[in-house]
């Protein structure tokens, strides 16, 4: 017997499948009977299941990697259900830092998810059923220090969620904007931390301060499981909309002192807890 979701996603594509929170979802999918096809760049990472396809993409090279879709929705036979959540994070200050790891990550993270969303939904609008979930962040709302191009990227994937929103209504397919906080993920393992030419000592120090409370942060958050069961219930839900997962402070109260609050409030909290 189907379980509720497989019942309402037989297929699913996940990028980032091997670690963290691309490797929950895909969790939680199999968990639900839900046939997934998971990517990572090197496929030996994906571990094999039943029901699970290894499918290598590489998210940097927007052309291979809408092939690399390509290729999976034909041997699934469409997809129900597309999350796009691959990426990477960059540590540094924005002008000491080459821009050509700037540009990488915008490239990579904005332009090319938006490539396979594109993609995605021309498939899921012609079968008039599914969701597509693109994982922004909370640091779209909340930008965090020395991860400008980082915040830039989730801010604009949720910009367009929100556009798509609208262009899927009545169709039979759903959009989601997934917003995570911080998750127990190793996330913090994994930035690039480039360097920094022409940083004088103060501006160091303030780099030191903030990385430490960015890890701090990353490592005493929630599991990632979480995140898989905030997301489990959106998709069951079955409407397009805004979903915000983390602890509570970043789930529930900082987005009602975004709301309701000054900017400037705001920006004095951020400041306080990253020792600027």
């Amino acid at each position: 017997m189907n379980s509720p979701l497989s019942a309402r996603y037989r297929t699913a594509f996940v990028t980032g499948a091997s670690t963290g929170l691309g490797l929950a979802f895909t969790d939680m999918l199999l968990a639900g009977g839900v046939e997934v096809w998971g990517t990572s760049r090197d496929p030996a990472r994906l571990a094999a299941r039943t029901g699970f396809h290894a499918v290598a993409l590489e998210l940097g090279d927007g052309p291979t990697a809408e092939r690399a879709f390509l290729d999976a929705e034909k041997t699934a036979g469409g997809f129900a259900l597309v999350i796009n959540n691959a990426g990477f994070g960059a540590f540094g200050a924005f002008a000491h830092t080459d821009f050509a790891v700037w540009e990488e990550q915008l490239r990579t993270m904005l332009v090319n998810t938006a490539r396979l969303s594109h993609a995605a939904l021309r498939g899921l609008l012609a079968r008039k059923h599914g969701a597509l979930v693109n994982i922004s962040s909370i640091a779209g709302e909340f930008g965090m220090p020395y991860q400008a191009v980082y915040n830039t990227a989730k801010a604009g994937l949720s910009a367009l969620n929100e556009s798509l929103m609208y262009e899927v209504k009545d169709t039979g397919v759903i959009v989601i904007d997934f917003r995570p906080g911080d998750f127990r993920t190793d996330f913090e393992g994994s930035v690039r931390r480039p360097a920094q030419a022409g940083a004088d000592a103060a501006q160091s120090g303030r780099m030191a301060r903030v990385w430490a409370g960015f890890t701090a942060m990353m490592r005493s958050g929630p599991p990632p499981a979480q995140a898989a069961a905030d997301l489990r219930a959106a998709l069951l839900r079955g409407r397009s909309g805004t979903v915000r997962t983390g602890r509570f402070f970043q789930a529930r109260l900082a987005p009602f002192l975004a709301r309701f609050g000054s900017l400037a409030l705001k920006r004095r909290i951020q400041e306080k807890y990253f020792g600027l």
